[in-house]
């Protein structure tokens, strides 16, 4: 198979489901807490350096051999101090959450854990350690994810539902989505809603994040200055939110939180803000991602489905070889282009057998133009068409011609063809048999150099048609 591009640029395109949440809600809201404190690089958890990420210290550098203890005592504010005032608020509202726990931080924070379980927020895995896996092996990353999984069970009771890895690997979906466990996985920030991706036969559901609703950037540049950057943030992305979902594309919106970060007086302001902004607004389903995920396989379950990019070529050029008229060439030079998932639609598989039509030089397209039949001609009479074009030809009634119309498109077909050499070529689907007629004799006195343009940009519109009918959109 030719190299095949993995990266998703199409997703639901134009057209996105409608999520049906609960209760006539408009968004979904997820709240995020990210329990990292006591998991983060550090001298004392045998990593060769400090922690440099994610804390208030401006410019902060990685201490290779050496502790940092003013970064270690900023993620000790996180689970000292800023998870209770963050626990206050939320268990006070009944607020859901979704905990992203690395495992080796809440083996070092059993009150936290307790008080996570009291309130009945979900804790998802947030991975063993707060650690960088870029450059890790698949094999070593795999070893990490497991020993994760064993530590969460240990520590909360049962196997993680849900998984965040955060600073990933190229590998971090894939692993995850092995493993088979996970009702969810969020390591990607693609989208405003839930999709499913197919990954090593299985098909994985995967809630995507955000780092832009997200206490984050009160760590970075540009970012939130004060609580209220981050509350105007919160609410803007809400009523933008809110008010395409009354236009009617509802979607959901995450909120990332960090103990050491929104755990602060000044920055909780902005939070506060944002919790009293949605009860006012109204519109909002907040919830777990665990709920979000059951209410997505329950209403948006994955279809099987065959995708042309991961097609063999033979499978492929059986399917799509027709799609131009009697032309597998154009699908075999089209199966060679650097096709993706965004290939596996209408619009997408359309643009690759463009390209390769257009490509084959006007030779070959007026191959793929005398290729096509005659309109109502010997071929229909005679039962001889393909089945698109019978369909096609039968959608406009040109199966059911009195004797004048019979006798008029014979007539028609003869001359066109002595004047340009090809038939004439309508998407005759885009008609009625009267509006073919007129195109007929509008066009026939044509030059032969603006019709064969036209007859081109005939075929390519027949092929979407035909191929509408076989993909999504």
């Amino acid at each position: 198979m030719p190299d095949r591009y993995p990266r998703d640029m199409h997703g639901y395109g134009p057209t996105p489901p409608d999520p049906r949440w609960p209760g006539g809600a408009r968004v979904a809201v997820s709240l995020v807490l990210n329990y990292e404190e006591g998991g983060e690089n550090a001298i004392l958890h045998g990593d060769i350096a400090s922690e440099a990420f994610l804390s208030d210290i401006p410019g902060a550098q990685p201490w290779p051999g050496q502790r940092h203890l003013n970064m270690e005592s900023v993620y000790e504010y996180g689970a000292r101090a800023g998870f209770w005032r963050l626990h206050r608020l939320l268990t006070a509202r009944g607020v859901p959450v979704t905990v992203y726990g690395v495992a080796t931080a809440m083996a070092r924070g059993p009150a936290q854990v307790a008080a996570m379980q009291q309130a009945g927020w979900e804790i998802a895995s947030h991975g063993l350690k707060w650690v960088e896996h870029k450059d890790m092996t698949e094999a070593e990353e795999a070893a990490q994810m497991a020993a994760a999984i064993r530590l969460h069970e240990e520590i909360t009771g049962e196997k993680p539902h849900g998984w965040y890895t955060g600073r990933c690997s190229e590998n971090t979906l894939k692993l995850a989505a092995r493993t088979g466990l996970f009702a969810w996985v969020s390591d990607t920030m693609d989208d405003d809603l839930p999709y499913w991706r197919r990954i090593e036969g299985r098909d994985q559901l995967v809630i995507p994040y955000t780092l832009e609703t997200n206490d984050m950037r009160f760590s970075t540049a540009p970012g939130w200055v004060t609580g209220r950057d981050f509350g105007d943030y919160l609410c803007d992305s809400y009523d933008v939110l809110l008010a395409e979902a009354e236009a009617g594309r509802s979607a959901m919106m995450s909120v990332g939180l960090h103990c050491r970060l929104v755990g602060r007086p000044g920055k909780i302001a902005g939070l506060i803000r944002f919790l009293d902004h949605l009860e006012a607004r109204g519109g909002a389903w907040v919830a777990r991602r665990i709920d979000i995920a059951r209410h997505w396989a329950e209403h948006h379950p994955p279809e099987a489905r065959e995708r042309p990019s991961e097609m063999d070529r033979a499978t492929f050029v059986e399917r799509f070889g027709g799609i131009f008229e009697h032309s597998p060439c154009v699908a075999e030079r089209a199966y060679e282009l650097e096709l993706g998932p965004a290939h596996d639609t209408a619009v997408g598989l359309h643009s690759a057998l463009c390209r390769a039509f257009r490509a084959g030089g006007d030779e070959e397209r007026l191959g793929v133009l005398t290729a096509h039949p005659d309109l109502a001609g010997k071929l229909a009479a005679a039962k001889r068409l393909t089945a698109e074009s019978t369909a096609e030809q039968s959608s406009a009634g040109l199966d059911a011609l009195t004797d004048a119309e019979r006798a008029e498109f014979t007539t028609l077909n003869a001359k066109y063809m002595e004047i340009h050499g090809f038939p004439f070529i309508i998407a005759v689907r885009d008609h009625d048999k009267a509006g073919i007629l007129a195109a007929f004799r509008a066009r026939i006195d044509n030059d032969s150099a603006t019709e064969f343009v036209t007859a081109c940009a005939q075929v390519e519109r027949i092929a979407r048609l035909r191929l509408d009918a076989l993909l999504p959109q």
